[in-house]
């Protein structure tokens, strides 16, 4: 779905399953603007660890201390190789030591708001969609197609959801996309009503090609060769 956004001329269509975090409000389920500690609700009087890990009951089996500590174990510097750092690695500036300057404090989970910042302005895809939907909204017409489990592990459906309001409040145009959910479905859903996750999940090609074959189609400019790669 980056690729789609960031080059919205060179690609024609894209559709994301259980997309990594496309709105940091909702980075799994911390808000990076606002909140202040990415392990523990905000609060005066209580401390209650923020969920990290689910099943599709709603049980939870980690906590985002938990999972990060276990990545700082693995490696300092934010070089364990696993899930948070690797997000990290990709959306966050370079720090003053040569490595990934951390969102928050891997031991304490305070947020570093200076971070937070960059983070939003350069790859909070709904922020930057929202910001220049004026320009990017008619190269990404018909483009964007989102499917998440609403029960998802990481909680992934979080920042769907947040997706998903501002494309449908799109005009000028509107997106003309398509957002779905499955119900009870875990992490890796697809988009497939029809099947139980752990088989759809297995069948990505089946299900995509021919929906990127009918956008060829719907799209091809005059003159197109449309038939000697249909077979």
């Amino acid at each position: 779905m980056a690729v789609q956004i960031f080059y919205p001329d060179e690609y024609n269509g894209c559709w994301a399953a259980c997309p990594d975090p496309i709105d940091f409000r909702a980075y799994t389920i911390v808000n990076i603007y606002e909140h202040k500690n990415a392990y523990f609700l905000d609060s005066r009087w209580k401390r209650t660890p923020r969920p990290g890990m689910r099943n599709f009951l709603g049980e939870v089996s980690a906590t985002l201390e938990e999972t990060n500590h276990r990545e700082l174990a693995l490696g300092t510097r934010g070089r364990s190789g696993d899930q948070w750092d690797i997000w990290q690695a990709v959306f966050g500036p370079v720090g003053e030591d040569g490595y990934p300057k951390p969102i928050w404090d891997k031991l304490t989970g305070e947020i570093d708001r200076s971070v937070a910042d960059y983070w939003r302005e350069h790859y909070d895809l709904r922020h930057i969609l929202e910001r220049n939907w004026k320009t990017l909204g008619p190269k990404l017409r018909g483009k964007i197609h989102v499917y998440c489990g609403d029960m998802d592990n990481f909680y992934l459906n979080n920042a769907v959801y947040l997706m998903e309001a501002f494309l449908e409040s799109t005009t000028d145009p509107y997106y003309e996309g398509e957002v779905d959910y499955g119900d009870r479905a875990e992490h890796c859903w697809n988009g497939d009503q029809t099947r139980p996750n752990h088989l759809s999940r297995l069948r990505y090609h089946q299900m995509f090609i021919p929906r990127a074959a009918e956008r060829i189609l719907k799209t091809a400019p005059p003159g197109a060769d449309i038939t000697s790669w249909r077979y």
